[in-house]
């Protein structure tokens, strides 16, 4: 059984994590958060340690390394500006990582955590989710000598008034939409449709709304994000659904909603058995969204 520790218990994403955890049989000792509002703790893991202060959580899983009951791996969900110091603690445990994305949002925390992960007995992931979806799959292997294709990438997830007074409504803290929405797409892109040809175009980008044109190796694309509820098409709110993702290649859609939300569980199982997302994987889609940022500097 692996034994896991957590950065950010309290977030929105952890619950995800925590049922990855369990169904991958692992058991989660330690975890940190400085808001205490942790109760989801007690689904799986009622004896799990728990700390507000970094500081303590740092120095208990010291205390397992030196008892010789050392996690193997720390799961880091906390605020994407806190991603590379978490990710360079958990390394000077000895401990692997699986982080969420974006993994960092400049590059140059890239430089740092290679320097980290040389040094360390740990190896770090990340979740990149939508490169297990069997739909996209089947996808991949479709395009992967044809083009150039004329693509359509679209995607509306609704973020309520919270959103934009938490740090993933902080440019600084989260790396903008761009970073904390678009990572996601930009890195679908690149695996399905290879590498930038072109400096990217960015005709619009606003706190909850962003769109532009990227010309990749084998397509032409036009993107638009958005946490707007306004921006979900008809069919997804008649639905009731919060979240819209579709992708048109060459009048061809694909609707790839189902499912986005479920495949974390099979992200660590592939981390487990040797086969996880690297940061050599990740780092593609981070430059690309640096590239983004600068335009509008």
């Amino acid at each position: 059984m692996s034994r896991f520790a957590l950065y950010g218990a309290a977030g929105y994403i952890a619950p995800r994590h925590l049922k990855a955890i369990e169904g991958v049989g692992g058991d989660l000792v330690a975890a940190c958060d400085p808001h205490d509002s942790v109760g989801i703790l007690d689904s799986a893991f009622p004896e799990c340690h728990f700390f507000t202060s970094p500081e303590r959580f740092d120095r208990h899983l010291d205390d397992l390394r030196r008892d010789g009951n050392p996690v193997d791996i720390v799961s880091v969900c906390s605020p994407n500006f806190l991603h590379d110091v978490h990710t360079r603690m958990a390394l000077g445990h000895g401990a692997h990582v699986i982080c969420e994305k974006p993994l960092v949002i400049n590059p140059r925390g890239l430089a740092r955590l290679r320097e980290a992960e040389a040094n360390s007995a740990g190896n770090i992931h990340t979740v990149l989710q939508l490169r297990l979806l069997p739909s996209l799959i089947e996808l991949r292997e479709k395009v992967a000598s044809g083009g150039p294709y004329s693509v359509d990438l679209r995607y509306v997830t609704r973020r309520g008034r919270w959103y934009r007074y938490s740090w993933k409504g902080d440019e600084e803290k989260s790396g903008g939409i761009l970073a904390n929405i678009g990572v996601h797409f930009f890195d679908l892109l690149l695996w399905l449709f290879g590498p930038p040809t072109e400096k990217p175009v960015l005709c619009r980008v606003e706190r909850d709304h962003a769109e532009g044109f990227l010309e990749l190796e084998r397509a032409r694309v036009a993107w638009s994000l958005s946490v707007r509820e306004q921006d979900l098409p008809g069919e997804a709110r008649e639905a009731g659904k919060p979240s819209w993702r579709l992708l048109d290649i060459d009048g061809e859609r694909i609707e790839f909603s189902p499912g986005f939300t479920e495949l974390h569980t099979e992200v660590y199982r592939r981390t487990l058995h040797g086969d996880g997302f690297t940061l050599e994987d990740a780092a593609p889609s981070i430059h690309l969204v640096h590239e983004l940022r600068e335009l509008v500097r």
